[in-house]
């Protein structure tokens, strides 16, 4: 994958920002795509820290005709798992679970609510995400719940800068399951994915 930096324009009363813009080949995205099975669905994955419970990052798994993580200016990088502009492709439930466990670790820990959505939804979800184009450092959550403000049954969450406020206004929807996941890994996200590849590189 190329990684390329663009600066994008802003008023002058604002700092520009810089994006890192990614972009798999095409069969690199054909070979990961996943198709999963049971009700499509959407998991909101917040990044909480364990001292204050802060929220720190905001993603989407998206279980619709392919499943997808939207990774708004996330860190999560593995070979095996192709990425166009915040979007993860061939998310497994195995990979699922890698991406989970990369953020889990002693600082932090994880908060996954999964809410069942009819497959119109999810599709439209799965459109978005991958019509949005790669996020700006720190404006994970701002672009997760402006997509999810987006879908039907969703219009009543907040369009927010803050990961706590949109968990909060996620768990108001009918039919949210909710899972908490802790690690006790370092606090060095290196070690996890390290350990991540090589869980990869040993099932080729």
């Amino acid at each position: 994958m190329q990684r390329r930096n663009f600066l994008i324009g802003l008023p002058l009363a604002l700092s520009a920002c810089t994006v890192d813009e990614i972009w798999a080949p095409d069969d690199a995205v054909a070979r990961a795509v996943y198709n999963g099975s049971g009700p499509t669905h959407l998991t909101l994955y917040t990044m909480k820290n364990n001292g204050s419970d802060n929220g720190a990052h905001s993603a989407l798994l998206i279980n619709a005709s392919q499943r997808v993580i939207f990774d708004p200016a996330g860190s999560f990088a593995q070979s095996l798992i192709p990425e166009r502009n915040d979007v993860l492709f061939g998310i497994s439930p195995q990979f699922e679970q890698y991406y989970v466990s990369y953020h889990a670790r002693a600082t932090y820990y994880v908060i996954g609510q999964r809410v069942e959505v009819p497959a119109q939804v999810a599709e439209r979800a799965l459109i978005l995400a991958l019509a949005n184009g790669a996020v700006p450092k720190a404006g994970c959550t701002r672009a997760t719940s402006r997509l999810l403000r987006q879908l039907p049954g969703f219009e009543g969450l907040r369009q927010t800068m803050f990961p706590n406020k949109l968990a909060d206004d996620f768990d108001t929807l009918p039919g949210v399951e909710t899972r908490e996941y802790r690690e006790d890994d370092a606090d060095d996200k290196s070690v996890a994915a390290a350990r991540i590849n090589a869980a990869l590189t040993a099932r080729q």
